[in-house]
Formats: structure tokens, C-alpha cells, sequence
């Protein structure tokens, strides 16, 4: 792609999320989610394979109907409230409208269809951009019209999401997909506390973000796309597999590294706000998802290639990409654990 015309779409990206940050008014925070999804589209039909524009389609669509029904809750809440401000969503109809448009933005079951699929039809950077870049306006959203939300909603999307995005990466072998379900059980967990303590929601997002661009970047230097390709990761390159391994069971929760964190704050919340039932649930759900991302980390570190492999051994040339963001989003995702305290401190 012309350089000009990446930085002119990167910088539309940039501008449709800060616009959507800053606005107050709920037109200026629906041109801001259009201009990022109009944005990323080239970005997805870049490599003009019927695969790619088949998922840049399904993502229009998509993102459009939940567009247009924001749209239509905000004028439908201008109405009858006669406020346009975004803080001020005082009518239940228009709220329940809301966030239903914007779980579908971000992929929240039960409207999370169209994510594995759109992921699975995109190349890894671009599906970097759409798991955390493209999440953010929608989420910021979310957060400003959350005490607004019938509680009883919130908590249900955020279960269906855990349990659906863990049983639904189980099957799968196309690690893209798998990375999609991933995603769906990590904004279950955002989800879920956002009406008991938004900043918890905040820190989740932002180690959710450092977890996913190693396991991307990761994957990006390895040139996998499915299982079967990453037996081969060992004998190419033992310390990138490590690295990949424990940044997978860092995206799982396991304690030492950074995914435990989000995790153990959030059941602890749970817990205090006396209702351990949904706190078991989805500390269960959470099993699930740390099944497949066992299942990488064993074809990865734990097998031998056989000599027969059913895929093309890649060329061992020079890399092209820097390793830089590979290197600083690794260290995060692993090593953040200990300075869990400082985190709290500046979020509260």
C-alpha cells in the first residue's frame, strides 16, 4: 500500500477514536465510531483476496447496523428526554438499544457472529488493529452509559460472552479464530464489573490489549496462521516459542504473569459484592478458554515436528519486521504481575 495513503488511513483511525474520547454529544460520538470503520476497511482489502473482501463486507454490514441503531436510540432519547448529551441516557428503550448496538461493535455474545469470521479472512497486523484499536471508542462508550444499564443486562452479556467465547475457541485450529474467541471471553470479563468498579474494567482492557498485540506480533514473526504450523516454531526459533507460550498462558490467567491480574481483581470484586455465583461461573469459563491456549502451547513447545508435516517449512530469511513493539508488548504481558499495586493506584 502507498505510504501516503496508509498514513492518511492511520491517522484516520487515530482522529475517528479521539473524536469519539472527547465528545460529550451523541452525533459527535457516532461520526467518530463511522470514521474508524470506514478507516479500517481499506486496511482489511488490502491484499484483494475474495477471503479478505468477504470479511471487509461482513464487518461493513456489521458496523453499520450498529451504527445506524445508535443512531436511532440517541434521536430516539433526544425525543423524548430532549437531551442529546451522552451522560444524560435517561430513557430505558434507548439505553437497552445502546448498548445492544455497541456489544455489537465489540463483538459481545450473543452478537459476537461476525468476529471470528471477519478476523479469520484479515491478515495478522490488521486483525491486531481490529482486536484492540478498534475496540477502544466503542468502550469508551460503554463506560459513560454503563450506570444507565439495566444491571441484570450488563451481567448477562458478560456471562454469555465468557462461556461463548471459551467453548467456542475449543474446536478450532485456525489460530486466528482462536485469538477471536479470546477476544469475546475477554470483554465478558470487562463487562461483567463495569457496574461494580469501571476502573477494574479500564485495567482489564489495557493488559487485554498488551496480551493480544505479543500473542499477534508473535504469531506475525512465526508466519503462523493454524495450529499445525507452530510445531515448527521450536526448531526455528526456541526462545520466540517460549516467549509466545507463556504470553498464551498469560491471555489464559495463569499466576505469575499479567493475565492472572485482571482476573484475580475482578473475582475478588465479585466476591465482596455478594454474588459468588457468577464469580464461580466465571472463574469455570475461564477453564475453558485456558484449555485451547494449552492446546497451543503444547503443538508448540511440547511436540516434535514429524518428519512428515503437512505444511511448507517457511524460508529461515532475515525478518522484516521490527522487533521493538514485539519486544515491549511481550515484556508487559508477562512481568506485570508484581506491580499490581501501583496499577490500582493510578486507575482509582
Amino acid at each position: 500500500m502507498n505510504p501516503y495513503v496508509l498514513a492518511a488511513l492511520l491517522s484516520s483511525l487515530g482522529l475517528g477514536t479521539t473524536l469519539t474520547f472527547a465528545s460529550s454529544h451523541w452525533l459527535l460520538a457516532w461520526m467518530g465510531l463511522e470514521i474508524n470503520t470506514l478507516a479500517i476497511m481499506p486496511l482489511m482489502a488490502q491484499h484483494h483476496h475474495p477471503r479478505a473482501v468477504e470479511a471487509t463486507t461482513k464487518y461493513f454490514l456489521t458496523q453499520a447496523t450498529a451504527a445506524a441503531t445508535i443512531l436511532f436510540a440517541s434521536t430516539t432519547n433526544a425525543w423524548m428526554m430532549g437531551e442529546w448529551d451522552i451522560n444524560n441516557l435517561a430513557h430505558p428503550l434507548a439505553s437497552t438499544m445502546i448498548i445492544i448496538a455497541l456489544a455489537l461493535k465489540i463483538g459481545l455474545a450473543p452478537m459476537h457472529f461476525w468476529m471470528p469470521e471477519v478476523l479469520q479472512g484479515l491478515d495478522l497486523l490488521t486483525g491486531l488493529i481490529l482486536s484492540t484499536w478498534q475496540k477502544l471508542a466503542p468502550f469508551a462508550l460503554i463506560m459513560q452509559v454503563a450506570p444507565a444499564i439495566d444491571p441484570t443486562l450488563l451481567t448477562t452479556l458478560g456471562l454469555l460472552s465468557t462461556l461463548i467465547g471459551g467453548w467456542g475457541g475449543l474446536n478450532q485450529t485456525q489460530l486466528r479464530k482462536i485469538l477471536a474467541y479470546s477476544s469475546i471471553a475477554h470483554m465478558g470479563w470487562m463487562i461483567i464489573i463495569l457496574q461494580y468498579t469501571p476502573h477494574l474494567t479500564l485495567i482489564a482492557l489495557v493488559m487485554y490489549i498488551f496480551m493480544t498485540s505479543a500473542a499477534f506480533l508473535t504469531l506475525k514473526m512465526a508466519s503462523a496462521t493454524k495450529i499445525n504450523t507452530l510445531t515448527t516454531t521450536w526448531s526455528k526459533s526456541p526462545i520466540l516459542a517460549t516467549t509466545t507460550a507463556l504470553a498464551l498462558l498469560s491471555l489464559g490467567g495463569l499466576p505469575p504473569l499479567t493475565g492472572f491480574m485482571p482476573k484475580w481483581l475482578i473475582l475478588q470484586e465479585l466476591t465482596k459484592q455478594n454474588i459468588p455465583l457468577t464469580a464461580t461461573i466465571m472463574a469455570l469459563a475461564a477453564l475453558l478458554s485456558l484449555y485451547f491456549y494449552l492446546r497451543l502451547c503444547y503443538a508448540m513447545t511440547l511436540t516434535i515436528s514429524p518428519n512428515t508435516t503437512n505444511n511448507i517449512t517457511p524460508w529461515r530469511t532475515q525478518t522484516t519486521q521490527t522487533t521493538l513493539p514485539l519486544a515491549i508488548s511481550t515484556v508487559t504481558a508477562l512481568g506485570l504481575l508484581p506491580i499490581t499495586p501501583a496499577i490500582m493506584a493510578l486507575t482509582i
